[in-house]
């Protein structure tokens, strides 16, 4: 299933890279799919990921955001408690 997940995934990826110049925001949800589904099922996609968000973290930020990654929602709740 995992293989699978991961196929599907650059399949996504590949999909996102055909349809991005075209006119309007087709290409953008293709490629958040296919970064999801690799991001959960390759270690090595999420090292890459992390070296990313570190050294680019206000991208980092609004990706973890947009994909409602767990990590996102506690880093955001650690950091509401740390402000009371």
């Amino acid at each position: 299933m995992r293989v699978t997940q991961l196929a599907l995934g650059g399949l996504l990826l590949l999909c996102a890279a055909v349809i991005a110049p075209l006119p309007g925001p087709g290409g953008v949800f293709p490629f958040a799919g296919g970064m999801v589904l690799v991001l959960r099922n390759s270690r090595r996609a999420r090292g890459w990921f992390a070296r990313g968000k570190r050294r680019w973290p206000r991208i980092g930020h609004a990706a973890d955001v947009a994909m409602r990654r767990r990590s996102a929602l506690r880093r955001r709740a650690r950091d509401r408690a740390g402000r009371r």
